[in-house]
């Protein structure tokens, strides 16, 4: 068991990777929309929040205990959308949540890329993780806003919780990488500057992990 927790351990990344990737893109497979909010969501979030429990193996100050709890109240929030998602406050106080939740464990992996020394596939995994987590912020950002007025948005699908999260995530990816096709658009002052804020630190943080991983490199090359 201690050798089976070690090895996942060094593959924190990859496994944090694999679990953004399937909780923001799974919807590719799936057209049953109810069925994606009733089961996957909740089982994507208990996935995810495995994926992330390795990086923080180890720590014990009150962020470490903070993050603990406040990960049962993220595993909780998905399972009670059948029963309270007809409610404003409800969806609302999950994207909020989800904000703190995916801001925590995107803190912790940009304190990883910046320390010093090597270039190896946990830096790699670790850079892809950071930009999947910016877009998973980003698009609970949106989402709360979204949810306070559904004039948010231009083009935005709310036929259910499901189409409009899809929905949200394309719109972020499609920000972070600068292509823009104008399907979606903000439609309110709020949203407007926050969709522009978000292409700005999309940029940001392509130009400083360029820098990063070149430091890295450079680094290691030195050495050699």
């Amino acid at each position: 068991m201690g050798r089976t927790l070690s090895k996942l351990e060094k593959r924190k990344y990859e496994i944090l990777l694999v679990a953004l990737l399937q909780h923001l893109f799974i919807g590719i497979f799936l057209s049953d929309m109810d069925f994606y909010t009733r089961v996957v969501w909740p089982i994507n979030m208990l996935l995810l929040g495995l994926g992330s429990i390795f990086l923080f193996i180890g720590k014990h100050s009150w962020q470490h205990w903070f993050r603990n709890l406040h990960f049962i109240l993220i595993l909780l929030l998905p399972i009670g959308i059948p029963f309270f998602g007809q409610l404003s406050w409800y969806f609302a106080f999950l994207n909020i949540n989800y904000v703190i939740f995916f801001c925590f464990i995107f803190l912790e992996v940009i304190r990883f890329l910046i320390k010093p020394g090597y270039i190896n596939t946990d830096i790699i995994s670790a850079a892809a993780c950071g930009y999947l987590l910016l877009i998973e912020i980003s698009v609970f950002l949106l989402q709360f806003f979204e949810n306070q007025d559904h004039n948010a948005f231009k083009g935005l699908d709310y036929s259910s919780p499901a189409h409009t999260f899809i929905d949200l995530v394309y719109f972020c990816s499609i920000t972070f990488t600068s292509i823009g096709f104008g399907d979606i658009t903000p439609n309110l002052p709020v949203t407007k500057l926050i969709t522009a804020f978000i292409g700005i630190a999309g940029q940001f943080y392509t130009v400083v992990l360029v820098g990063i991983l070149i430091s890295k490199f450079s680094s290691k090359q030195s050495k050699v």
